[in-house]
């Protein structure tokens, strides 16, 4: 089995030399074990899930680290919080960076332990399912974006040529429900489905934690438990509405996507392309497609970027922003692969009415295939 290439390579390498440990956050199966055994080959795996590592790591913590010294990944790391603080103790005394290596499917503990312990001696890395870049350089990117959305963006569906369908089945039993036992005190697990199913039909919409407490018939705090349960899981993210107040009647309340469309669709019960062509949710998954890949970038190149959406009571709405100094960068998507000058209309709008110390850079994605540099727009294909 050939290993694709992740883009997060380069700045694993000016992080290592910079920070005494980094961890290796994201999914679970989006790679990250897989990284760092090919990336750190020339470090110990020591993987604490392991119940004769756990125990000795747990009993022994000044023996568990004279043994494992320098160079090693420690992967599912949560299991041993009483590692942390002696971690912290080695690390100081030593002053060596690219010591260790932490990673860990269950990401909420993980990170409370880093929180707690570590703040300020970890490079915290997100490893999300493949991004367009790695698949185009590994020539596994389909033209036809609705089969990419469908099928996803998990390796496993690439390295291993799992069926999606057969993929996000068990992927939901067998990791996500995980989880939600762990960390969660949920009796039923067909209620949790049944609010997984709930999300993704609210994808790209509005979201309100009480209209999906209502249909789900649980209460507004367990909703709220689990849906940050599913954030720290990196299965689903929000996108706040932009902070600054260009209209006095703008909208405050955020979006919801899922990090990865395969699951997507699977929830939505889309099996294949054919079927997401006719749905009336196509534009919406297209939408998150592109937003979710614009996460795997910022996260993967580590690139520290806001994003943002801005609509106003009126219903006027531009999908993305972000701002660097004073250059506000507009983006629109759209799944229609016809470009007409009506798909501008949003972000002109939006541009007559914010302070005009902005410099406006005005972008459109589209399903097509052709990029297009014009006077006051760039147009771009999804896959570009």
């Amino acid at each position: 089995m050939s290993i694709i290439s992740r883009s997060i390579d380069t700045i694993v390498l000016t992080l290592k030399e910079q920070y005494p440990i980094l961890s290796i956050t994201g999914p679970r199966q989006s790679g990250k074990t897989t990284f760092l055994k090919h990336f750190f080959n020339d470090y110990r795996y020591v993987s604490l899930e392991n119940k004769d590592e756990r125990e000795f790591a747990t009993n022994d913590p000044n023996g568990f680290l004279k043994k494992y010294d320098n160079k090693v990944i420690f992967d599912e790391a949560q299991y041993v919080p009483e590692l942390f603080s002696y971690l912290q103790t080695k690390v100081d005394e030593s002053g060596a960076t690219g010591q260790f290596i932490l990673s860990g499917s269950q990401n909420f503990l993980l990170l409370q332990n880093i929180t707690q312990s570590l703040a300020g001696r970890v490079a915290i890395i997100k490893l999300l399912p493949f991004d367009f870049k790695e698949l185009q350089l590994s020539s596994n990117l389909n033209e036809n974006w609705m089969e990419m959305a469908v099928k996803g963006f998990y390796p496993a569906l690439y390295q291993r040529n799992i069926n999606s369908s057969i993929y996000f089945n068990n992927y939901i039993e067998t990791y996500i429900e995980r989880d939600v036992r762990m960390l969660q005190n949920v009796h039923n697990l067909e209620i949790f489905r049944k609010f997984l199913k709930i999300c993704a039909h609210r994808v790209g919409q509005l979201f309100n934690i009480n209209h999906i407490a209502n249909e789900c018939g649980i209460s507004q705090p367990t909703a709220k438990s689990w849906l940050s349960l599913l954030e720290s899981s990196y299965i689903i993210f929000k996108v706040a509405p932009y902070f600054e107040n260009f209209s006095k009647r703008v909208i405050k309340t955020p979006k919801m996507y899922f990090y990865d469309t395969g699951l997507l669709c699977y929830l939505l019960s889309i099996k294949n392309a054919d079927e997401l062509s006719i749905n009336i949710l196509k534009g919406s998954i297209f939408e998150n497609m592109i937003i979710a890949e614009t996460q795997k970038k910022n996260y993967h190149n580590y690139l520290l970027k806001d994003y943002y959406f801005w609509r106003d009571s009126n219903g006027h709405e531009v999908d993305l922003l972000t701002t660097e100094g004073n250059i506000l960068e507009m983006i629109e998507i759209k799944s229609t692969q016809t470009i007409t000058n009506k798909l501008f209309l949003e972000m002109d709008y939006l541009e007559k009415i914010i302070p005009t110390y902005y410099s406006v850079q005005k972008n459109l994605i589209y399903s097509g295939t052709e990029n297009q540099m014009r006077t006051n727009y760039k147009i771009w294909s999804w896959s570009q």
